[in-house]
């Protein structure tokens, strides 16, 4: 992507990811990739005594067939001085591994990450052994993770909902389907950082010089590598100044006069223009998934500060004061 795009791609992003900084760490929950396919727990029965003529067997009680259910669905894979691992530690494990390891057959993979299981719980009851877990620098970890955890289950419980393709696809039909296309230019640019320069390149150009030589040697722009070539955009993907210039020419004209933006000076060049048809579901849909959970994590953090008291202090924990921002009149003349 040329320089100046990217910059502005960022600068436009840039207060969005600060207000979702906290938002956007948590959507590994709601965008986790997919685990490797569940082993199966094989059925296991043990004998059954042979009952006795006289007994009468007492009614299953719902805590009972609980259990039992339990351990059908959800075996215990090992223990650790008594407390139980089981095959859903083994699956959650799995769901934070690199799509990679996801390739692995679950029987080849899951031996490994029980051992790592077991080595964990081992190292967690010797720190509950020697008390670590009153220590208070451990304990604000451990509130810490406890927050993030909630955190991250609160917003999987409120965006979850919307990732689902149905609601994907009707996302689409409001935003996209049945909408007209939009106009695109295909351009070149050279970006310097003056006015003097620019104007020098417009009239070697417009006296045969070669654009592609030009960028080469004096844009500062990476695209310059490229001739410059932005490739086809939309009006809304370019700084407002490069964009109107480009959208006022016609294919084959060079600017007249060097396009100021933050970036620096341009000398642009209309290649084509062309009418784009809407973009198909599949072709947004990446895009359309990450607009739904910044929308959605935005309004959550929104919804949940509405419902809350907030107070805050100044960073010695000091009470803040109307004028602790004021901003002093400017010295008298003399």
């Amino acid at each position: 992507m040329p320089l100046f795009r990217l910059r502005l791609a960022v600068s436009t992003l840039r207060r969005l990811l600060m207000a979702l900084g906290l938002g956007l760490l948590l959507i590994a929950g709601v965008s986790a990739q997919p685990a490797p396919a569940p082993i199966q727990p094989g059925p296991h029965p043990a004998p059954s005594p042979a009952p006795s003529p006289s007994a009468t067997p007492a009614p299953a009680t719902p805590q009972a067939v609980g259990a039992a259910t339990d351990a059908a669905t959800d075996p215990v894979v090992a223990k650790v001085d008594g407390q139980p691992i089981h095959l859903s530690d083994l699956q959650g494990a799995a769901k934070e591994l690199p799509a990679s390891a996801h390739k692995m057959p679950p029987a080849n993979l899951y031996p490994m990450l029980l051992e790592q299981l077991i080595d964990g719980r081992a190292l967690s009851i010797e720190a509950d052994k020697a008390g670590l877990q009153n220590d208070p620098a451990v304990e604000r970890q451990i509130a810490a993770a406890t927050q993030r955890v909630l955190q991250t289950a609160m917003l999987g419980q409120v965006i979850g909902p919307m990732l689902t393709e149905d609601a994907l696809h009707a996302r689409y039909q409001r935003d996209y389907a049945n909408k007209p296309g939009e106009d695109e230019v295909h351009a070149r640019h050279i970006l310097v950082d003056n006015e003097e320069l620019a104007n020098k390149i417009i009239a070697d150009l417009k006296t045969g010089g070669d654009f592609t030589a030009l960028a080469k040697q004096d844009s500062k722009d990476p695209s310059g590598d490229q001739s410059g070539d932005l490739g086809f955009f939309k009006k809304d993907e370019m700084v407002l100044e490069f964009a109107t210039a480009a959208f006022a020419m016609k294919p084959g004209q060079i600017s007249d006069t060097p396009v100021h933006t933050q970036f620096g000076w341009h000398v642009i060049q209309v290649l084509e223009r062309r009418h784009a048809d809407p973009a198909t579901f599949e072709q947004v849909h990446d895009e359309l998934r990450q607009r739904v959970i910044q929308e959605g994590v935005q309004k959550a953090l929104a919804e949940a500060r509405s419902r809350v008291a907030v107070e805050e202090f100044n960073l010695d924990g000091s009470p803040k004061r109307a004028t602790d921002n004021a901003v002093p009149p400017p010295a008298a003349k003399p």
